[in-house]
């Protein structure tokens, strides 16, 4: 009679530690997954969010980073360009229109941007989504803010073959030197600052 209790103590005591053992091997196989994911995509983007702040808040980066549209646009000799182009820099595409206030506000600190990394593997371009009744008036603002070169999209259809689609003006957004997307920011913003400085000084480091 007084070995019951012991009898039962025992099987308890043996679900116990295999119940241990799988919380234990749960916790092996999670730290092993997050090690796989990390050798796997080594591009995280935790640095980058710390940088999203000041001007450059409202920064957001890709669920799934992706590369650049296939679209062609035009550059100011009417040829078709690709950002597939561009392959090898840090490409900063704006999407602009002359109709646009705060594109308009924001197109001379992308200019300061744009010559702050002259010589370097950092290309700025701005693509005019104006129709052609105001094309010329998009060539001519784009002139005023050298070193920027004039590209327009009059088909408007790049914003929308970016995923997600860049519906609003304007819409500015970041490609590693590989052609993957790494951030973009919908809105204006001075690019001109050190906080966008060291956006694109992170992501030159980074690709």
């Amino acid at each position: 009679m007084s070995q019951a209790p012991e009898e039962t103590s025992k099987p308890k005591s043996g679900l116990l530690k295999g119940a241990l053992w799988g919380v234990a091997l749960l916790g092996v196989a999670a730290v092993v997954y997050i090690m796989a994911q990390a050798s796997i995509n080594p591009r995280q983007t935790t640095s980058l969010k710390s940088l999203a702040k000041g001007e450059m808040a409202k920064l957001i980066f890709p669920a799934e980073a992706g590369p650049a549209p296939a679209t062609s646009f035009q550059d100011a000799d009417g040829k078709p360009v690709r950002l597939a182009d561009f392959k090898g820099k840090v490409v900063v595409v704006n999407l602009w229109a002359t109709w646009c206030g705060p594109c308009v506000i924001e197109m001379p600190t992308l200019a300061k941007l744009a010559a702050a990394y002259e010589g370097q593997p950092v290309a700025v371009v701005v693509v005019s989504v104006d129709g052609e009744r105001d094309a010329d008036k998009a060539r001519m603002f784009i002139a005023k803010h050298a070193p920027l070169v004039f590209y327009r999209d009059p088909k408007l259809k790049l914003p929308y073959d970016f995923k997600p689609a860049a519906v609003g003006m304007p819409t500015t957004v970041i490609f590693g030197k590989d052609g993957v997307e790494r951030a973009r920011l919908a809105g204006g913003a001075d690019w001109a600052g050190t906080d966008a400085r060291a956006v694109i000084d992170k992501v030159l480091a980074e690709s």
